[in-house]
């Protein structure tokens, strides 16, 4: 029963195809906040807080507008910052207010519940740090690739 803060890393499964920037197996952090006056601000606030805890002050969100199945409205969220990526945006995953279907389907009172959700792939952030252009290379144990990212933090 809310109020709900949940935050999870976890691997993920998809039955997706694979190719270079998609793959059937990855790493995604996943949160929502359900409670009593949830609102898009409380979205923007929390998902600055963590892209600023996670790549520094200095970075910036932007969001635009996207459709995610489980959350209305949904956006796509993405990164930019000096200091990163050669100062470009970065798109870091998706987001949105939580569907009242959904709050409903969990027992949970829309009508006095609100709340948000949002994603990203974990492996995606060294994929943009390190120009790597393959996701599968993070998950062929190939010590000779993977050891490049022991000691240094991005």
């Amino acid at each position: 029963k809310p109020p709900l803060r949940v935050f999870t890393i976890a691997r993920t499964y998809r039955n997706e195809a694979v190719d270079r920037t998609h793959n059937h197996t990855f790493t995604q952090v996943d949160a929502f906040m359900i409670d009593e006056g949830i609102s898009m601000a409380h979205l923007k606030g929390t998902l600055g807080l963590f892209a600023r805890a996670m790549f520094g002050p200095e970075v910036t969100v932007r969001f635009r507008p996207d459709f995610f199945p489980f959350v209305e409205p949904g956006v796509d969220y993405a990164i930019s910052s000096p200091k990163l990526f050669g100062g470009k945006w970065v798109e870091l995953g998706g987001a949105g207010l939580i569907h009242p279907n959904i709050l409903e389907a969990h027992g949970i009172d829309p009508e006095r519940y609100s709340g948000f959700a949002f994603g990203l792939g974990v492996e995606r952030i060294p994929m943009m740090a390190y120009g790597v252009d393959d996701l599968r290379l993070f998950l062929e144990n190939d010590l000779r690739f993977l050891e490049q990212f022991r000691t240094e933090m991005v």
